[in-house]
């Protein structure tokens, strides 16, 4: 797949440390997490979170790879004690397989290594020549923006690692009884008559009592406290006004061209499609059946059938499946050489023969090709208008805002509309806000909300920045925190109370309907007089879902049920579902044979990975046992605890 080794990936992907990563995120290019060798030896130092053997995991590796990842990767506050454990429980056995690879003699040589980074970058060899350290050093750089070192060491690890695997799961096999098993739990199917009821949609046609209301308060007295409010008066330097009333002349924006030429550079680039048959993995004689599957495909798109409706129907890369293939434009350089050869050769609306690479089959089409040139000035200025605008007017207003901060330092005692009118601010002022009211009028800023709380009544702050711009702050009053009467927090106790009926009146109405049914009547007639909608959902498998209801998995009980009957009320959360088995299809015994190899894989790599994970945690546990690993969870302050 053309994909760009900078491009964001996607946030559940797998974190894999020590090791080399094909297809992260949904894209094929090969992605690497740098680490290094193992750190530290001997003892433990202050930052040290855990010992496997002489190594050491501390506090430091942790953040090298969590700065790794955030720089591809939004990786939100909430998530990143999440990201550290991960990454923590990674390299801690990243550091026992090297311990048990020294035990045992396991090692890996240099033509093994070498073999594999052939494998990887073939363009590093001219046949069996090496191209010279120098062109091989930029070429890593380039294609991973890794030195040669980190490379290779990636390269080591995830050799002795695959070595660990085949030692652990080179014996499994899939039994006749078990392939029966898989493949009746992939084909049996069912089709349900079902109602979700859900405390959300029932909580508008609740109306509290009057008695209700008090006794709920009365209960949760103590839980409806008010927190102590301020009104403030402002004054605000508004940057988007000020924008408006700078102007910005043509040589300006000359001077800016020319002086980020570079930007408006454009490369030779393709835009294309294409259609991805994997074969990573397989066996020779699967990957005959796929190239067979291909083969027909790319008949078919060469006989004119739509390109989009092919790619979303067979493709494999999801990154690009239900975008009909789609990859946008891609430039030299970016792509995998074979398919980077292949889609720079074709003319608009061409698409090629198979294209084989080290991810699978591909069928590429070109879109459209532009040929490397310069923009000239004309079709970029009014791009260039807009942030050197933004600029301009951000000079300006911090220019004004170290003017307000020398005058409120220079006399304490000057008003608030008195720098409002000698500045040309716009005068405000707020409601009584808490410390966790959104103040949208100032741009919600919590800066702002801080100093509301922290600023002494009658004194200016300093100008704070904002979304809007710079704002000076005055407390004008404050209501201190307390008990909240009944009639301060009536509609928050009315919320709650429609909150807590609305649960109880799901499970209550989600029993009467399973009653009702179970008893004789009509199913959607039943939901009906419940004030439920009944619906009847698709065929699905246990691998399938119910969209907006339930997932197969979660209805597992109901593949044991045959057809009529009433399953137990299944709880959601806070939801409730009530089904029936309207229809359910057995597996057919005469497309076993055709399954029978894909499952074979299926199963196969399943149990492999059941196994090695099995192997992990015995390491682990045998380690621990025999004290040659130690953990320091409670290091992990900075990140968030493990649990």
């Amino acid at each position: 797949m053309a994909g760009n080794a900078n491009d964001k990936g996607k946030l559940g992907y797998r974190i894999l440390l020590g090791a080399v990563v094909l297809a992260l995120g949904g894209s094929m290019l090969l992605y690497l997490v740098p680490q290094g060798p193992a750190t530290g030896s001997g003892g433990l130092s202050s930052d040290t979170v855990a010992k496997v053997g002489d190594q050491t995991v501390t506090t430091q590796d942790i953040q090298q790879q969590l700065s790794q990842i955030e720089r591809t990767n939004q990786v939100p506050q909430q998530l990143k004690a999440f990201y550290a454990q991960q990454i923590l429980q990674q390299l801690i056995f990243q550091r026992e397989i090297e311990y048990e690879a020294k035990r045992l003699g396991i090692t890996v040589s240099d033509q093994e290594r070498a073999d594999r980074i052939k494998m990887y970058l073939p363009m590093a060899f001219n046949g069996a020549t090496f191209i010279g350290m120098d062109q091989y050093t930029a070429l890593v750089q380039q294609r991973f923006q890794l030195p040669v070192a980190t490379f290779e060491e990636l390269i080591r690890q995830g050799l002795l690692e695959e070595k660990f695997r085949k030692l652990v799961t080179d014996g499994i096999s899939v039994g006749p009884e078990e392939l029966k098993d898989g493949y009746r739990y992939k084909n049996e199917k069912v089709k349900l008559d079902y109602a979700l009821i859900k405390p959300e949609d029932l909580e508008a046609k609740i109306n509290p009592t009057e008695a209700e209301i008090k006794a709920e308060y009365e209960k949760n007295k103590s839980k409806y406290q008010v927190p102590e409010r301020r009104t403030v008066r402002y004054a605000l330097l508004d940057v988007n006004q000020l924008r408006q009333t700078i102007q910005i002349s043509d040589t300006q924006l000359k001077q800016q061209y020319q002086a980020n030429i570079q930007q408006y550079e454009v490369p030779n680039q393709v835009h294309v499609q294409h259609i991805l048959f994997k074969t990573v993995g397989q066996t020779d004689a699967l990957v005959e059946e796929t190239k067979k599957k291909a083969e027909d495909v790319l008949k078919q798109a060469k006989k004119g059938a739509k390109f989009d409706e092919l790619a979303k129907k067979y493709s494999e890369d999801p990154g690009s499946k239900d975008k009909g293939g789609d990859l946008g434009w891609i430039r030299q350089g970016q792509t995998v050489p074979e398919f980077e050869k292949s889609a720079f050769s074709l003319a608009p609306g061409q698409i090629s023969d198979l294209v084989r690479t080290q991810y699978g089959f591909h069928i590429i089409k070109v879109l459209e090709k532009q040929t490397a040139h310069t923009k000239p000035f004309d079709e970029v200025k009014d791009s260039i208008r807009a942030p050197l605008l933004l600029t301009e007017a951000d000079k300006e207003a911090s220019h004004t805002a170290d003017q307000l901060s020398a005058a409120i330092r220079r006399s304490g005692k000057i008003s608030l509309d008195d720098l409002a009118k000698q500045y040309h601010l716009t005068l405000g002022q707020t409601r009584p806000v808490s410390a966790s009211d959104p103040i949208l009028e100032l741009g919600n800023s919590q800066d702002v909300k801080d100093e509301i709380f922290r600023l002494p009544p009658g004194n200016l702050s300093m100008p704070i920045r904002t979304d809007r711009g710079y704002v000076i702050l005055s407390v004008k009053d404050s209501f201190p925190a307390h008990q909240g009467t009944l009639e301060e927090v009536r509609d928050r106790v009315i919320t709650d109370l429609k909150k807590e009926q609305s649960v109880q009146q799901a499970k209550s109405k989600a029993d009467e309907l399973d009653k009702r049914v179970k008893a004789g009547e009509k199913f959607d007639a039943a939901a009906k007089a419940l004030g439920l909608e009944a619906k009847t959902s698709d065929s699905i498998s246990r691998d399938g879902s119910i969209s907006g209801a339930a997932s197969g998995k979660q209805l597992g009980a109901a593949f044991n049920l045959k057809q009529g009957d009433v399953g137990v009320p299944l709880s959601l959360g806070q939801n409730w579902m009530v089904y029936r088995i309207a229809e359910k299809v057995e597996a057919d015994p005469a497309n076993f044979e055709a399954q029978k190899k894909q499952l074979t894989e299926e199963l196969l790599q399943s149990k492999r990975e059941v196994a090695f994970d099995a192997f992990k945690s015995a390491l682990s546990d045998r380690l621990l046992k025999e004290g040659k690993l130690k953990l320091m969870p409670e290091k992990l302050k900075s990140f968030g605890n493990l649990t």
